[in-house]
């Protein structure tokens, strides 16, 4: 049985090492603010993206914070001002 997590991940990284770390979210979920990303994973694709990150920042110095919820359902999000992108967006 696959189980699917959505995910909410919002990183602080050094800005050397920001454009790796945006490119490795953006492989697995949905850019959707200028640091922050979210989308449906399965829990195997969850762990690929928490190694591959772990992989590439500096615990030292850099954080990244995620959210996991069963359903996107039960998140409950209110944007003031300019809505930057969304599932299937780039900016």
């Amino acid at each position: 049985m696959v189980i699917h997590i959505f995910v909410i991940l919002v990183y602080d990284t050094a800005v050397e090492r920001n454009p790796k770390v945006l490119k490795t979210c953006r492989k697995y979920l949905h850019w959707t603010q200028r640091s922050h990303f979210q989308g449906e994973l399965t829990t195997a694709q969850y762990r690929a993206l928490m190694a591959a990150l772990n992989t590439t920042i500096d615990p030292e110095h850099d954080s990244i914070v995620t959210y996991t919820t069963r359903s996107p359902d039960l998140v409950e999000s209110t944007t003031l001002g300019l809505t930057l992108g969304g599932p299937g967006e780039i900016l």
